[in-house]
């Protein structure tokens, strides 16, 4: 039996196994290549949100493309979020599933996530979805956010719209004509931003009033 183990060594290897041996091998090079490719594409953002615990996985990051989804924005979006001590938990609503969601419909995200951090540091109470609902209704949740903390103050009538008119006139019961100019201070209620008058609706009611 041990005489013939010798023989057996030499025996040619079996023919039909060289187009598996071909496969495998071909399969192993584009995983190679697969792998190189998403981690020269990706693996500096990775790396840069690994190491701000950004909570982004590198599957993400490549899934987002086929999304049509700004990687570099949702995780700079995330990172200022973690660096301003608000988090990225799920209690916050700041998540990489979220604020795709968010960049789908249109909304800015970097500019919600700067309103948050404002509102948190104004002690303001602002979470993820009505800042997000503020942003996809067309108003600026950031300035809502300031002009909350910082009363603004709009002239009536506004010299630079309306056409340029300084003063609003009127003309009174005997004759006179009366010419005023107001100045409106505004502090934004967040709670009924959506749905409550702009900058124009104010300049306008001053003016029929």
């Amino acid at each position: 039996m041990l005489a013939q183990l010798p023989l057996f060594l030499a025996q040619p290897v079996n023919q039909n196994l060289t187009p598996i041996y071909i496969v495998v091998g071909a399969m192993i090079v584009m995983f190679v290549l697969l792998m190189v490719f998403v981690l020269g594409k990706y693996g500096a953002v990775w790396f840069q949100a690994y190491m701000s615990n950004a909570n982004v996985s590198l599957l993400s990051l490549v899934a987002m493309s086929f999304r049509q989804v700004d990687a570099r924005v949702i995780v700079q979006s995330k990172i200022m979020a973690m660096q301003a001590g608000i988090g990225t938990e799920r209690e916050t609503g700041i998540t990489t599933r979220r604020l795709e969601a968010h960049y789908l419909a249109g909304g800015s995200v970097p500019n919600v996530i700067r309103a948050i951090i404002a509102a948190h540091r104004a002690d303001i109470p602002l979470d993820f979805d009505q800042a997000a609902a503020i942003d996809l209704a067309g108003r600026d949740v950031l300035e809502a956010v300031q002009t909350s903390v910082n009363p603004r103050v709009i002239d009536c009538p506004d010299p630079s719209k309306g056409g340029g008119k300084p003063t609003l006139s009127a003309i009174a019961k005997n004759g006179v004509e009366l010419k005023v100019r107001a100045r409106v201070t505004v502090r934004t209620n967040l709670e009924r931003l959506i749905g409550g008058a702009t900058e124009d609706t104010i300049i306008a009611r001053v003016g029929e009033g």
